[in-house]
């Protein structure tokens, strides 16, 4: 996927007048934080879930290179093959050898992440294979024209109906259709076709389990299921962090993975799914392929946000965030938008492409208080803005400002005097109503929005007056 994330403010800004999309943003509330809401109080312990899911994810981390071998040996001996890719470039070559392989004219896909890293579908086509994605949100994606995910849960959040009835039309040449259910059975029969015809189905991986050697996969939709049991070859591709140790550790992610997710108890289909066909078996493939890609995760594992990694891309922390609210993910620029998405972008593609993504936060800290797995998103968030700051990537006046913020506040009597004349000179601006219409030097903050105005007392004075039994 191209990467656009050093555009962030000009696609912010862009995103903040699109009246469509801000309607359709408003989805997210509805779709996910209010039914969230309800299904955690399912759980007895919500809280004792979220210490034991975080200390698994840990757990696997901190020993990531004894459950990767673990995983191989335990997948081929199930008759699977492992491959590795150091890079997006070696996913797209080893997906396409696979299929050279095999003799493969079409593939379907169910929804990847990691293959929206590599713009796998881009290289599949130009090999001259045939390449369908499954998953509802990825195919109108598709068909409009490879249009980049918005969300990681829900790709085409960001589309109304109106817009995919007008899409459907005009790609199916069929009568334009008024209810969602309608439009999901005209894409599952175009999509039919496409399972039974298939000659290789590639999946993504939420866990790759290493006791077992298997994969799982959680969807609503049933497409994964078809997609990697029809076709005689499947390819499962994921970063090397999504190991987990055990199938009971699975169990205890999927209490929160779906209620996280989109506030179901369960998602509807959860596949596990081991090695290559049996002698007997009816269900299974011919031939199973495991491709576990680094692309920069080694990177963020050796780093002081390595927090990160501990991720199950429920996409919680988005639906939370009101940045993410306000602008959508395609602001971001790149594959993982949200506040996850501003610490792993800038760890995968560089802090000099991304920079602007972890000061696009209002540190609310949402997004760590609902994350299952307990990642501090404000403070990784942080961590990367200091390393921005030191690199000098960020506006040398922002710079300039901090420097002098810092310098005034390391001498309290000079901060004090300064303070004392700065909330004065702000209740100057403000109107009749208490309100400042426009910020000399910080226009950002008063162009859409009016700043109430201080009262003209700094909070030491107010606290002392409240000391001192006085009415601030």
């Amino acid at each position: 996927m191209q990467i656009a994330s050093m555009h962030f403010k000009e696609r912010a800004r862009e995103k903040l007048g699109d009246e469509r999309l801000q309607r359709n943003l408003q989805k997210i509330k509805s779709k996910f934080v209010g039914k969230r809401r309800s299904a955690i109080t399912e759980l007895d312990d919500f809280e004792g879930t979220r210490d034991a899911a975080r200390a698994i994810r840990q757990r696997a981390l901190d020993d990531l290179d004894v459950w990767l071998e673990l995983f191989e040996a335990n997948a081929r001996a199930r008759g699977a093959t492992v491959l590795w890719a150091q890079d997006a470039a070696e996913i797209n070559r080893l997906v396409v050898e696979i299929a050279f392989r095999h003799g493969v004219r079409k593939i379907v896909k169910s929804k990847s992440m990691v293959s929206e890293e590599s713009a796998l579908d881009l290289a599949i086509e130009g090999a001259g294979i045939e390449v369908v994605e499954t998953d509802l949100g990825e195919y109108i994606l598709q068909i409009n024209g490879y249009e980049p995910p918005s969300h990681i849960v829900g790709p085409a959040l960001h589309k109304s109906k109106e817009e995919v009835t007008e899409l459907f039309h005009r790609r199916h040449a069929t009568p334009r259709k008024e209810g969602i259910e309608e439009l999901c059975r005209e894409a599952r029969a175009v999509l039919r076709e496409h399972y039974l015809t298939a000659d290789m189905g590639i999946s993504g991986g939420n866990f790759f389990v290493a006791e077992t050697g298997s994969v799982v996969l959680v969807t609503n939709e049933g497409n994964a299921s078809l997609a990697t049991t029809l076709p005689k070859v499947h390819v499962a591709i994921s970063g090397i962090e999504k190991i987990v140790p055990t199938l009971e550790d699975v169990a205890t992610l999927m209490r929160l993975l779906p209620r996280s997710a989109t506030g179901q108890s369960i998602s509807n289909y959860v596949d596990v799914l081991t090695g290559t066909r049996g002698e007997g078996e009816f269900h299974g493939v011919d031939h199973m392929y495991f491709i576990l890609v680094d692309s920069g995760r080694t990177g963020v594992l050796a780093s002081e946000v390595r927090e990160a990694l501990r991720c199950i891309r429920c996409g919680a922390c988005m639906n939370h965030c009101p940045v993410y609210q306000a602008i959508g993910g395609h602001s971001y620029g790149w594959v993982y938008p949200g506040p996850i998405g501003s610490i792993l972008t800038p760890m995968f593609v560089g802090l000099d492409k991304a920079h602007e993504l972890p000061a696009a936060s209002t540190s609310c800290n949402q997004c760590g208080v609902v994350c299952p797995v307990k990642i501090p998103l404000p403070d990784l968030q942080r961590k990367l803005r200091e390393q921005a700051f030191e690199r000098r990537l960020r506006p040398w006046s922002e710079r300039a400002a901090l420097r002098a913020w810092a310098w005034v506040a390391r001498r309290p009597g000079l901060y004090a005097a300064v303070s004392r004349v700065g909330v004065r000179a702000l209740r100057l601006l403000a109107r009749g109503d208490g309100m400042i219409r426009r910020l000399p030097f910080g226009r950002a903050w008063t162009s859409g929005r009016d700043m109430p105005a201080p009262t003209g007392r700094t909070f030491r004075e107010l606290y002392a007056a409240r000391r001192n039994g006085e009415t601030p």
